[in-house]
């Protein structure tokens, strides 16, 4: 019977554990890349010049690249330079030439997901989900340790290997300092 609920348990934990594990690379990781974004650089060439009026200037900009969304700002950061600011992209067009640089960032597709739902911003209903599946858990752990116990069972290297899987945070507690560091 246990040997069932432990399998039955941990196909159901198996979604959820390749999403948290992703999702926990990523996260740990987050000082070295952007997880949730990838940045984009492209260069368009339209027509020149540009109308010279700053708003008719990012209407036309707008509608030849196919933008609909509207900009927070649009301002001539120089005699050669307007920019376009969006929420996650900044247009920098030469009037004169007609030269876009279209600089911004997208969602990565999976991981921007997984990374909202393993840092429970989906909320109340998740923080539901994620104890449900931290339960799952402790049941395969518990499960497993009893399930194939071996020779010795937790007397030999069953208990070595447990305590060892112990030691390893409360070790890297203490020789890091801790949380008060």
């Amino acid at each position: 019977m246990l040997r069932a609920l432990h399998r039955d348990a941990g196909y159901l934990a198996v979604g959820l554990t390749l999403v948290y594990a992703i999702s926990g690379l990523a996260v740990n990781h987050i000082g070295d890349w952007d997880p949730d974004y990838v940045r984009y650089r492209r260069v368009h060439t339209l027509p020149a010049p540009l109308p010279s009026d700053a708003q008719a200037a990012a209407a036309f900009i707008r509608s030849r690249l196919g933008i609909r969304e509207v900009p927070r700002e649009v301002y001539r950061a120089g005699p050669e330079q307007l920019d376009l600011l969006f929420e996650r992209r900044t247009l920098h067009a030469n009037p004169a030439t007609g030269h876009v640089v279209d600089q911004g960032q997208e969602p990565r597709f999976f991981l921007r997901f997984a990374n909202w739902l393993h840092l429970n911003r989906g909320k109340k209903a998740w923080r539901i989900v994620a104890d449900l599946y931290a339960v799952f858990l402790l049941f395969l752990a518990l499960s497993g340790m009893v399930m194939l116990p071996g020779r010795l069972g937790l007397r030999g290297r069953g208990g070595v290997m447990v305590l060892l899987g112990i030691a390893v945070p409360i070790l890297y507690v203490v020789l890091s300092g801790g949380p008060n560091r």
